[in-house]
């Protein structure tokens, strides 16, 4: 999978586990619904990594905590 779908998979992962949505997260993290919108779809080609920690603020959790998923490992991420 793209790196992309991770992220997105990993989002949707997190929301789900802490029964939360999409506004939800976009209102404790500040990043905007749009962006997040944008993000889930796989339609953002690349992010800075500061919106990642934006959006880990808002589960408050750790950029650590958010990338420790088997989604990340190098066999799933292809170019």
């Amino acid at each position: 999978m793209q790196l992309n779908e991770a992220i997105s998979k990993r989002i949707a992962e997190l929301c789900d586990a802490r029964d939360m949505t999409q506004y939800g997260l976009a209102q404790k993290s500040g990043v905007p619904q749009s962006t997040l919108s944008t993000i889930m779809n796989c339609t953002f080609p690349s992010m800075k990594m500061r919106i990642i920690y934006e959006i880990c603020e808002g589960f408050e959790i750790t950029l650590k905590e958010f990338f420790d998923s088997p989604l990340f490992e190098r066999e799933n991420i292809m170019d």
